[in-house]
C-alpha cells in the first residue's frame, strides 16, 4: 500500500490561454503546519520539450520518491502537453507563464511560502527563467539544462535569467549528455551569481536521466539539496 496520495486540479494561466493540469503528490504522514522547517516546502517539477513529447508523466517516478519520503511534489502538463488545453511554444517563453501560474495555485492551496523548482531538460531553462519572478522561490535545480550550441538556438535566451539569479541552484548532468558538455556546462556556470553547486552522473546520457532508471537517485539528490535550504 503507498504512502502517499495524488490529487489532480486544472489551474488557468493568467494570459487565459491556457488550462493546465496539474497533480499534486502529497505524503499520507504530512500533516499541514504554518511555517516549520522542510515541511512547508513544496518541489515543482517541470517537464521536458513539449515539442519532443515532453509531458508531467515524465516526473511521476521522481515525484512519488519526493512523496514517499515525506516531501509535497507537484507535476503539470504545460500548454498543449498532456490534458493541458493551448499551444506549446518552441523556444519556451510562453510557458514562463504556466510556471507562475502554478506556482501561484501551490501557494493559494497549498499553505506554503518555500516552492523549490526543479526542471527537467527543456523544462530547466523555463524554469531557470521563473525563478526570480516568484517570490516563494526559494531554490533551483536542473536535471540536464541544454546549454549546448544547437540547443541554445531554441533556448539561449533563457540562460541569463537563471546565471544572473541569486538564489541557490544544483545543476545535475550526466557526462555523455549530447546537447551539453561538461566543458560547456562549466564555462557556463563560471559567471552564475550566488551558490551554485553540480553533480555529474558517470556514462549517463541526457534521454537516459529521464527514464524510471534514474527516478530514485534524482529523488535522492533533489532531497539532499532541498534539506540545504
Amino acid at each position: 500500500m503507498s504512502n502517499y496520495t495524488v490529487e489532480s486540479t486544472k489551474v488557468e494561466t493568467s494570459d487565459g490561454a491556457a488550462k493546465l493540469h496539474a497533480r499534486f503528490f502529497k505524503p499520507k504522514e504530512a500533516e499541514d503546519k504554518a511555517g516549520g522547517g522542510r515541511d512547508d516546502l513544496v518541489i515543482m517539477l517541470v517537464h521536458p520539450f513539449t515539442v519532443l513529447g515532453g509531458c508531467q508523466a515524465l516526473l511521476k517516478g521522481i515525484a512519488i520518491g519526493l512523496a514517499e519520503r515525506g516531501y509535497k511534489a507537484v507535476t503539470f502538463d504545460m500548454r498543449g502537453a498532456g490534458r493541458s488545453t493551448g499551444r506549446a511554444s518552441l523556444t519556451g517563453f510562453a510557458e514562463i507563464k504556466d510556471v507562475i501560474a502554478v506556482c501561484k495555485w501551490v501557494c493559494e492551496n497549498l499553505g506554503t511560502r518555500r516552492i523549490l523548482l526543479v526542471g527537467s531538460s527543456a523544462g530547466s531553462p523555463i524554469a531557470g527563467s521563473s525563478v526570480d519572478q516568484i517570490e516563494e522561490v526559494v531554490g533551483y535545480v536542473s536535471i540536464g539544462y541544454p546549454f549546448g550550441m544547437l540547443a541554445s538556438v531554441l533556448f539561449g535566451r533563457h540562460h541569463k535569467a537563471i546565471l544572473q539569479s541569486q538564489k541557490p541552484k544544483l545543476f545535475i548532468m550526466g557526462t555523455q549528455d549530447g546537447f551539453t558538455s561538461v566543458k560547456q556546462l562549466h564555462n557556463k556556470l563560471k559567471s552564475a551569481a550566488g551558490r551554485v553547486e553540480t553533480h555529474l552522473i558517470e556514462g549517463a546520457g541526457h534521454f537516459q536521466m529521464e527514464g524510471p532508471a534514474y527516478d530514485a537517485q534524482m529523488a535522492n539528490l533533489i532531497l539532499t539539496f532541498a534539506a540545504s535550504l
